[in-house]
């Protein structure tokens, strides 16, 4: 990153207070001169979702900033360790996290000390897609639809069956538990490290369903690999109109959409913060990028900074009033 003489003056101006900023842009820059990578952290393992968008990403990204932006996988506990990395990371503008909703909204709810707490040890940067979760059946499964795979549940397995979730005390556990509750079926979550090992053993018909993201099952439903049978969401997915969504099957509070965006340590200087908006909005808006996100199951927007941090805020409340009235203690 480099600072005009005018910037430097102005800043100048602002006084004494101003010149321990200063110096930590001047540093900033020198550093992103150099060659030093900006990390983007990945809280789930390589092969996954989340790892696919964020290569996609950080392939365009590195030209747009004119520096190396590599992806590093943090997977385990649900994101919480990438989470825990970004915290204890310098706010040099050179370690980033790729996050969806569930590391920063969810996490800190249902966990008593994840060792990080997103309002005040992170920063919003900017957000660049929302997302369905869905309910998938595996290709051993007959069921075709929702009611079909209930009954197969009723009679194959007196009411009892197992879940694949990609993490813990997640969003996807919360939607087994109601689809449970709706049915009266005693299911049980199976959590996994990720979507990665769970489609493993879905497409392995070692689970017989999962829930997770669209994104985690998108090519293998087109593949008929497996087969999604409910999305989350007001409307149905583009890429999936034959599929209803959970309110369609008579589930209420399901309408708002998870996100995906960026996060950086507190203290991260906003020009830095500035540039990299800017220059993922540019990446957003390559037809190829916007063809590879959308074809995840992504519904691709660029989302400033004030109005990314709106939407965290607003998503994490409306899951605190979902979690409280589960009954759900932090663990």
């Amino acid at each position: 990153m480099s600072f005009s003489r005018r910037d430097v003056l102005s800043a100048g101006l602002r006084g004494a207070v101003a010149l321990g900023g200063l110096a930590s842009l001047a540093s900033l820059a020198q550093a992103q001169g150099s060659g030093t990578p900006i990390r983007i952290l990945v809280g789930f393992p390589a092969g996954g979702g989340s790892d696919a968008i964020a290569r996609t990403l950080a392939d365009k990204l590195k030209d747009e900033l004119g520096m190396p932006v590599v992806v590093e996988n943090r997977g385990g506990a649900g994101g919480q360790i990438a989470a825990q990395a970004l915290k204890a990371a310098a706010p040099d503008g050179h370690t980033l996290f790729l996050s969806h909703d569930h590391s920063i909204s969810i996490l800190p709810q249902v966990v008593k000390n994840p060792g990080f707490n997103p309002a005040t040890d992170f920063v919003a940067v900017a957000g660049f897609a929302t997302f369905a979760n869905a309910l998938a059946l595996s290709g051993g499964t007959p069921a075709k639809t929702v009611n079909e795979y209930v009954n197969w549940v009723r009679s194959k397995g007196g009411g009892k069956g197992t879940i694949g979730i990609p993490a813990p005390a997640s969003i996807p556990e919360f939607l087994v538990k109601m689809v449970g509750d709706k049915y009266k079926l005693d299911l049980q979550s199976a959590p996994y490290r990720g979507s990665a090992p769970m489609m493993a053993d879905m497409l392995g018909n070692q689970i017989n369903a999962g829930i997770g993201s669209v994104p985690d099952f998108i090519e293998n439903h087109k593949a008929g690999k497996l087969r999604i049978v409910a999305t989350i969401g007001a409307r149905r997915q583009a890429l999936l109109p034959q599929v209803p969504t959970f309110a369609e099957l008579g589930f209420a509070n399901l309408d708002d959409l998870p996100y995906y965006g960026i996060f950086a340590p507190v203290g991260t200087p906003q020009a830095f913060i500035d540039r990299f908006g800017a220059a993922l909005s540019k990446v957003l808006a390559m037809p190829d990028v916007r063809s590879k996100l959308t074809a995840l199951g992504l519904a691709v927007g660029f989302e400033p900074q004030g109005q990314f941090a709106g939407r965290v805020r607003s998503y994490t409340q409306t899951w605190e009033r979902i979690i409280k009235a589960s009954g759900f203690k932090a663990q």
